[in-house]
């Protein structure tokens, strides 16, 4: 009954020493992952999602802006009986951003 008991508690050290070096070797092949990852990102020449979104900010503050002073001038040019010579474009669609897939 001993030798048993003996043999069971050897076989459970062992089972939890390849659990813990498992462990260790998941642990450590997520570091190299996200190494990698984070090199590629660094390599990649991509811009930081904050970046982006604080542009796209920017562009539409300034587009409203536009708009604004666009139709300011539109009064005072109808006030002072002025035709425009400034040709106006029409309003393009904002594109949509690249992605790798759009690449």
């Amino acid at each position: 009954m001993q030798s048993t008991s003996r043999f069971l508690d050897d076989l459970a050290r062992v089972a939890n020493g390849a659990v813990s070096t498992m462990v260790g070797i998941k642990d450590e092949i997520e570091a190299l992952v996200r190494q990698q990852i984070e090199r590629f990102l660094a390599e990649a020449d991509m811009v930081p999602r904050d970046e982006f979104d604080a542009v796209k900010a920017m562009a539409a503050k300034a587009r409203g802006e536009q708009e604004k002073l666009e139709k300011r001038l539109g009064r005072l040019e109808a006030k002072l009986g002025v035709k425009s010579t400034a040709k106006r474009r029409p309003r393009a669609k904002p594109s949509k951003p690249k992605t790798a897939k759009n690449s």
